[in-house]
């Protein structure tokens, strides 16, 4: 499958606007197993000055690539199960992110199976942490710049559509600032995460 690579300049520089744009994008792990990609069709914008962010109490070691130039990765271990992967949102200096909550598996399906054995194809990276275990995403991948050539990049619609039709509601889990409709989706795919409610 041959993607077209995503450029810096063609992601929005608002976090919430590149939270909606990246919903039909690609998301492309050259791995050392081997290419596992998938379409983003869930995201979560936590932007500036957001209660919820990672961000939100200034630069630490941690979450020092929130505050790289739009497009890098930031990549966190949560809860101390899983990964989560997040693309940096906003200009160098500022912390903002997009949460890549869910994909529609595309390529390296079988090494994504082999990952999580007991998943459904549908529900291969479905949820934060099933989209970075699938992926084969940990840490060694924070900072990455997802518009350059490396081994995590970002990419255009795998196939040529017409527009899609986007969801919008509130994030899911947090307890903070949970009111905003920062959470956006592609309606109708089997693979966007979440209560029947936030996903109709």
């Amino acid at each position: 499958m041959r993607h077209c690579p995503l450029s810096r300049a063609e992601l929005p520089s608002d976090t919430e606007r590149l939270a909606r744009y990246l919903i039909g994008k690609t998301i492309v792990h050259e791995a050392p197993q081997g290419r596992m990609s998938g379409r983003i069709v869930e995201t979560e914008a936590y932007v500036v000055g957001d209660a919820a962010a990672h961000s939100f109490r200034g630069l630490t070691p941690r979450n020092r690539s929130l505050f790289l130039e739009r497009g890098h990765a930031y990549v966190y271990f949560i809860y101390g199960n899983w990964y989560s992967l997040n693309v940096s949102g906003e200009r160098e200096g500022v912390g903002a992110g997009v949460l890549l909550r869910a994909l529609e598996p595309l390529e390296g399906v079988e090494l994504m199976q082999a990952l999580r054995p007991k998943a459904e194809i549908h529900r291969l990276a479905s949820g934060p942490g099933c989209l970075a275990t699938a992926l084969a995403i940990d840490r060694s991948l924070d900072g990455v710049d997802l518009c350059a050539p490396g081994p995590l990049w970002l990419a255009g619609p795998a196939t040529r559509t017409g527009s899609i039709s986007v969801g919008v509601s509130t994030r899911i889990g947090l307890t903070k600032e949970a009111h905003r409709l920062l959470r956006f989706y592609l309606h109708e795919s089997p693979s966007v995460s979440g209560p029947r409610r936030l996903r109709s």
